[in-house]
């Protein structure tokens, strides 16, 4: 049995102060951010290969959270956190303490009337950028042509991402579900790779 619990228990006192990231995981390590992190297959699959590193899955959805803890029971170096993408982005994770971002595969909301509701948004690219390290990258797949495009347009217009080429290690990401799913029905994938830049003066 683990000495530790994979799902952070989001008290009152927790939702108003900064994740301590160092108790969290007992440890400092560079910490890749899994947002919607689904039923966890990506995440723990990740955490293995790379062992010293500290994986943190954001998930709103309780089904999946419970999923992602019993997948991640025996993995010491994941957790998940219950909570929404933006929030946990914009008010619990500390200033520039993260490595990598993992977007794969968001809510589309594909009818032009719930557009609104799509996570990736200016506030939300403002987040991701005071969150990540300098030179951190942010890793973003999705089966939707149109917020694809969106994505880009939002990405190149700010001043501190630029789009980067694969790498080659991204060819060998586990797959999540959904890709698993949209790969078998031969549905085109949309990748950008951005990285966090000094801003232009």
């Amino acid at each position: 049995m683990p000495t530790f619990s994979p799902v952070v228990d989001l008290s009152p006192e927790l939702q108003i102060a900064r994740l301590d990231l160092v108790q969290l995981f007992g440890r400092d390590a560079p910490l890749h951010v899994d947002l919607g992190c689904g039923d966890g297959s990506f995440i723990c699959e990740m955490a293995q290969q790379l062992s010293n590193s500290n994986f943190l899955g954001i998930e709103r959805l309780t089904k999946r959270v419970e999923t992602v803890r019993r997948k991640a029971e025996k993995i010491e170096n994941v957790r998940v956190l219950h909570a929404d993408s933006l929030f946990a982005v914009r008010d619990l994770l500390p200033e520039s303490s993260v490595g990598t971002f993992y977007l794969l595969f968001p809510d589309p909301w594909p009818k032009r009337r719930h557009h609104f509701r799509r996570v990736f948004t200016r506030g939300f690219l403002e987040a991701i950028a005071v969150a990540l390290e300098q030179e951190g990258i942010v890793r973003v797949a999705t089966d939707q042509l149109d917020y694809f495009r969106q994505i880009e347009r939002l990405s190149c217009a700010h001043l501190q991402f630029q789009a980067v080429p694969a790498s080659p290690d991204e060819s060998v990401l586990p797959l999540t579900k959904f890709e698993r799913k949209f790969r078998d029905q031969g549905v085109p994938i949309y990748r950008l790779t951005l990285r966090k830049t000094s801003p232009v003066r």
